[in-house]
């Protein structure tokens, strides 16, 4: 809470949105309220208008504190297309998705007149999102060509790429796991001097060995994902995906897969390596292999309670 709280402090809206994205689950009500207010507060008065939607966003979803109509009266007001066009992301977060439509198709006609090219590329690549919720697939691709097309005449080049990526990952979930890995392939190429962009690669291939029940697979890509995500605002995403493979695993006792593994992660992230070794440690006593005793040696090395929590969360509190 401190970390967000100083960000509030410096005025740094990105670096807030990052923390509340990658850590609001951490946060307790009183906390998380605390910080919302002081969130939404730096938003509305730096004007920026992703900050405050997310704001809106968390209120709603785990205070059920209801914000959508002073935001909705405050889209009136300014009536410019960067809040309308988050208030449009706001309606699809909370699951309506109508009206979501509604406000993107009215900012498609209003940029398109305007001539803004890339407002336009922006509101048809977000309502490529929608429709890949809905599961229509291939409206979902439809839509994302247009907006390359656009992106192609602008020389956009890293956005052509990271439609690409996202491209791919809709071609998989409407069942083409062979076509979508060929084409995540043939981006790794293009994408080898952006990390980001990497890991996003990376983590869409990580999705696709493990809906195959695939998890070795699908360790080594979260490997890659973090190595390349290492530093970045993308690194908790990627420590995320791999918690949740972890998870799965403990969940069905395969805690060979989990030990076996380890070690790979504790040298390529040294600074993580006590972690790595207390994952490994909780594995080996589910599995019988070593004792209690010996395990909990390896947890009391790890010092930062986030990682503790997390080592709590795959299931050896009672060490």
């Amino acid at each position: 809470m401190e970390e967000i709280l100083k960000a509030i402090e410096e005025k740094d809206c990105k670096k807030v949105a990052d923390l509340l994205y990658h850590r609001v689950d951490e946060l307790g009500d009183e906390e998380l309220k605390d910080v919302l207010e002081k969130a939404e507060k730096l938003a509305l008065e730096c004007g920026d208008f992703e900050l405050y939607k997310l704001t809106v966003y968390y209120f709603h979803e785990l205070l059920g504190v209801d914000k959508l109509s002073e935001f909705e009266k405050l889209v009136e007001e300014e009536d410019t297309f960067e809040i309308k066009f988050e208030l449009a992301d706001l309606y699809y977060l909370i699951g309506e998705l109508e009206k979501s439509f509604d406000l993107h198709r009215s900012l498609l006609e209003e940029e398109t007149a305007r001539g803004n090219k890339e407002n336009v590329a922006k509101v048809y690549y977000s309502m490529a999102l929608i429709h890949e919720e809905l599961q229509e697939y291939e409206k979902a691709i439809e839509l994302m060509e247009k907006a390359k097309d656009i992106y192609k005449e602008l020389g956009k080049e890293e956005e052509i790429l990271r439609i690409d990526i996202h491209r791919a990952y809709v071609v998989f979930e409407a069942g083409e796991t062979y076509e979508a890995k060929a084409m995540l392939a043939g981006l790794l190429p293009l994408a080898e001097d952006k990390k980001d962009l990497l890991v996003e690669i990376h983590l869409s291939f990580e999705e696709i060995f493990e809906e195959d029940e695939n998890y070795e697979a699908a360790l080594q890509e979260c490997l890659y994902a973090l190595v390349n995500a290492r530093g970045s605002d993308y690194e908790d995403v990627a420590f995320g995906s791999l918690m949740d493979i972890l998870w799965q695993l403990m969940l069905e006792d395969d805690f060979e897969t989990v030990y076996l593994h380890m070690d790979m992660f504790a040298r390529a992230l040294p600074e993580l390596s006590d972690f790595f070794e207390a994952v490994k440690a909780i594995a080996l006593y589910k599995d019988g292999k070593i004792e209690g005793e010996e395990a909990s040696k390896a947890l009391e090395k790890v010092k930062d309670q986030r990682l503790l929590d997390l080592l709590e969360f795959l299931g050896e509190a009672e060490l």
